[in-house]
């Protein structure tokens, strides 16, 4: 009862007591629709990065020392804070940790959660803003066809203003959370910070490797991350740098994608799959472009709950919960395919869904947002990568990272389509 008590008290305190000021000459953002103080649930936790994308997109194959006609423009971005904002338009309540400048990008990025009613009761966003700090802007050059050719990323701002210290501010938020999520634009320290007050209550950790370059920084809390959501370079990377060699080796191209079935796809990503899983990741979520998706863990399908049996269901998400249900019924992946030692290596496929592509930037960042979402509602892993994926099409298919609103129907048909095609892929017990 006193523990009970105690659980209750910190959860309150959390939204009474604002964090001290260590630094005068920040400014703390809260953004709450009416100053008051509403907390019946837990709200997953995402820290990072909020960042403005500018993206260059020619309108002919580009040619190199030269100009291209095209078009520029601004879009609104940041894995974190793209993440975010799909977890919030799916019905979830995210508290975002990140920092902004007083300028131009950051009021961008600022107004933009006020116009989207992001800024409502109960959607919470802690921010610096100073002076000295450049808000983060990325500058993204694609090719015709929307997939990213080349990215400039000035985001110094992240490393040197979402400190430990920072953060530990924060730890009520974290440790009553059903979920953590950090993008790997955090440094190592306060990534290991992160994790470490999420691992105090046993709470599940989301790692968004961001790039090939930054994938690397698993090393400092692999044994606290659950989920992970790498791309197939990044997975290559991780692996390399978790095992200490140069050992894993991107797949070959031979005029784009090397073409070969689903399950030769995964032999050749499977080695470094099984280093994630060895080193303490419980799920890894491998996206492979216009393939798909590979989901994997140790065991079985049963043993993916492992990581998501403290997550408590958000109750006001019941929409998504009950409309993804209807179409997606739950252990249609049960328990003939479990096992009872974590030797044994578990992957599914989900297919990549058809969709009329504007530009692939924000597709990764909705798959995580859209799972994400979906576990907080209470949906179990398989369901919600489903969901995950019809999120990435609708993103795909608008201007914008993160579309302006997600139909839910729609969502819930795209997810029924992936998950009756989703298969199993491998299930053996590895060397």
């Amino acid at each position: 009862m006193e523990k009970s008590a105690r659980r209750r008290l910190d959860c309150i305190s959390r939204h009474l007591v604002l964090p001290p000021q260590t630094n005068h000459g920040l400014q703390q953002v809260l953004l709450l629709s009416n100053g008051q103080v509403k907390s019946e649930e837990a709200e997953p936790v995402v820290i990072g990065g909020m960042v403005l994308d500018i993206h260059a997109t020619p309108s002919i194959p580009a040619n190199p020392r030269t100009t291209t006609p095209g078009k520029v423009s601004y879009v609104l971005g940041g894995v974190a804070r793209n993440v975010a904002e799909c977890i919030s338009k799916l019905g979830a309540k995210p508290f975002m940790i990140s920092a902004l400048g007083l300028d131009m990008p950051g009021n961008l990025l600022l107004e933009h959660w006020k116009s989207y009613g992001l800024s409502t009761e109960g959607h919470l966003l802690w921010i610096w803003k100073h002076q000295d700090i450049e808000t983060p802007v990325v500058c993204n050059v694609l090719d015709v066809s929307g997939e990213l050719a080349a990215a400039v990323a000035s985001v110094e701002a992240i490393e040197k203003f979402l400190t430990p210290e920072w953060i530990q501010q924060f730890k009520y938020n974290i440790r009553s959370a059903p979920v953590l999520m950090i993008d790997a634009n955090l440094t190592l320290s306060a990534l290991k910070a992160s994790c470490q007050l999420a691992a105090e209550c046993k709470i599940p950790v989301w790692f968004e490797p961001v790039s090939v370059t930054k994938s690397r920084r698993i090393s400092s809390v692999v044994k606290y991350v659950t989920f992970a959501s790498p791309n197939e370079d990044e997975l290559v990377a991780m692996a390399n740098n978790l095992s200490g060699g140069n050992v894993y080796r991107p797949i070959e191209r031979n005029n784009g994608r090397k073409k070969c079935s689903t399950e030769t796809l995964f032999h050749l990503l499977k080695p470094a799959v099984w280093v994630l899983l060895e080193k303490g990741i419980k799920i890894v979520v491998v996206t492979v472009g216009s393939d798909g998706v590979f989901l994997c863990s140790r065991g079985g399908p049963s043993f993916m709950r492992i990581g998501c049996e403290g997550i408590k269901p958000f109750v006001s998400n019941g929409e998504l919960f009950n409309t993804v249900t209807a179409s997606c019924p739950s252990n249609l992946f049960s328990s003939p395919l479990d096992s009872e030692g974590s030797s044994f290596l578990f992957a599914m496929h989900f297919p990549a869904l058809p969709a009329s592509v504007v530009r692939l930037t924000g597709a990764g960042d909705c798959l995580v947002g859209g799972t994400i979402a979906s576990i907080c509602a209470g949906l179990d892993v398989i369901q919600s990568l489903a969901v995950g994926i019809a999120a990435s099409k609708a993103a795909v298919e608008g201007e914008t990272n993160v579309p302006s609103v997600f139909n839910l129907a729609a969502i819930a048909d795209d997810a029924r389509s992936v998950y009756s095609a989703a298969k199993v892929v491998f299930h053996q017990s590895m060397p």
